[in-house]
């Protein structure tokens, strides 16, 4: 599993291209993936013959492990991920395993999204080995080969072993558990020491720490005679459902929380709890708005475009920004500065099956009105066929969320990470409104904007909301104020 970079740990295998047997070329798609960040499709790096697919689809897998293995030319089994280079027999030396972990990578490094440059020769060295321990050999071996993309060779230690270890758990102090699993144990609150290590050479696995999460709430939760028992329930636990799986009385379903629910659910938090959120409402009129919008799909200069009233809302927001420009900026918490950006990234956020994303279109500030529908035409079609890419959910400077289109009048959103403001648009309906001091039906909706109050102060958060209402309520301000 290629290490997409951005912090990113884990993904889920979602569907397989290829079977064993299948011939596969340089570049080809094999599977597809999603991260915390969205779905995207792995290319193999090799041609050749398929020779094994080691996870099943739904499974969540760690990056760095080998996923597949590839028969290429000379019969050799290539696995998909950063190779290195193979030892050779020229120095029988005790230190040979050291040396061939810090040889000189070979080919180029796949990542989720394509190709990256070439690997570098940095390598994690191999665990350190306490004097008469000679018995943790494999079990460092082991994970030096996982960590530095390739299965361990077999070990030839030419030390002699004084003495048997022991074969339930490392001998060493520290457990043996690779990055992921080890901040996994941390997050659930787990210590390492105490759980039973299940993977190669005495490694501990995520299921391992899955397990003792499971046998420590049976443990609390459970009458008296459960404990007895408590050993079986473990293995049962290792493997990962590939759909929710109900209990036996039907009355609960468990979801695993994974991919872009997962990361949302985090940064949501995060945003939360660490940006002062503002939120203020105004209702407006936008009968004009609306009628507009009528007479820009019979335009011949937005034919094929698709055209709503977000598209206007959109506008009006960026038009808003450039007469207020300090709302479009971000918290420098490390530099103590407040960062005004001159670009807007405007945020759309969609709601998809895999949870909701926030891509944005890049630079949409410059943009004609022409060019801005056939960004958001583009944006919220990739999103709903879960192909938006982690470049294109990042960077974002201020969003719109269209909470309206579920009927909803108004909410109070949370600002995206990063971001200052996001503004929530509520469903237009027929409303009874003064219109030239006479009661009227016309089509009203209710904006709501959130803005971090460490950045934007009330008065700013005010004009920007006023200038957005204004916009829609007499749309010919977009001529006048732009």
């Amino acid at each position: 599993m290629p290490d997409v970079g951005e912090g990113l740990t884990e993904a889920e295998i979602l569907k397989w291209y290829v079977q064993p047997g299948d011939t596969v070329t340089d570049g080809q798609v094999v599977c597809e993936v999603e991260t915390a960040k969205a779905a995207v499709e792995l290319p193999c790096p090799y041609d050749g013959v398929v020779h094994e697919l080691r996870f099943p689809e739904g499974t969540t897998v760690d990056v760095g492990e080998v996923i597949i293995s590839v028969e290429v030319a000379g019969g050799a089994a290539a696995e998909e991920q950063p190779q290195t280079a193979q030892p050779a027999a020229e120095e029988p030396a005790a230190k040979d395993a050291a040396a061939s972990d810090e040889a000189e990578p070979q080919g180029r490094q796949p990542v989720l999204v394509g190709y990256g440059v070439a690997a570098t020769s940095t390598k994690r060295r191999p665990r350190k080995q306490a004097p008469g321990a000679p018995a943790q050999e494999p079990a460092a071996a082991a994970i030096q080969g996982e960590l530095n993309g390739h299965g361990a060779p077999a070990p030839a230690p030419e030390a002699p072993a004084p003495a048997p270890a022991p074969t339930t758990a490392p001998a060493g102090p520290r457990p043996l558990a690779k990055p992921p699993v080890r901040k996994l144990a941390k997050d659930l609150g787990v210590d390492l020491a105490t759980v039973t290590p299940t993977g190669p050479g005495g490694t501990v696995t995520r299921e391992d720490v899955h397990a003792a999460v499971s046998l420590a709430a049976a443990s609390v939760g459970a009458p008296a005679a459960v404990p007895v028992q408590a050993p079986a329930p473990a293995p049962a636990a290792q493997p990962r459902p590939e759909a929710p799986a109900a209990p036996a009385s039907g009355r609960e379903t468990r979801i695993p929380i994974k991919g872009v629910r997962k990361a949302t659910a985090q940064a949501m938090v995060g945003s939360a709890f660490t940006a002062p959120h503002v939120t203020e409402f105004v209702t407006v009129d936008v009968t004009r708005t609306m009628k507009l919008v009528e007479e820009l799909k019979s335009d011949k200069d937005m034919a094929g475009l698709r055209v709503n009233p977000l598209l206007l809302i959109a506008k009006a927001l960026l038009v808003a920004i450039k007469r207020n420009p300090e709302i479009n900026a971000s918290w420098d918490e490390a530099a103590q500065e407040i960062v005004v950006k001159h670009y807007v990234n405007l945020g759309i956020a969609a709601a998809t099956p895999r949870g909701l994303i926030v891509p944005n279109i890049k630079d949409a500030h410059a943009k004609t009105l022409p060019q801005l529908a056939e960004a958001l035409g583009e944006l919220v079609a990739t999103a709903r066929e879960g192909k938006t890419t982690p470049a294109a959910m990042q960077g974002g400077t201020v969003t719109i969320t269209n909470v309206g289109v579920f009927g909803v009048d108004t909410g109070t959103p949370i600002l995206n990470p990063g971001e200052s403001a996001i503004l929530a648009v509520g469903a237009i309906k027929l409303q009874p409104w003064v219109h030239k001091g006479k009661v009227k039906p016309r089509q009203v909706t209710t904006l709501a904007l959130s803005f971090d109050h460490r950045l934007v102060d009330g008065e700013l958060g005010s004009k920007v909301l006023a200038d957005v209402a204004a916009i829609l309520e007499q749309p010919k301000r977009l001529i006048t104020w732009a």
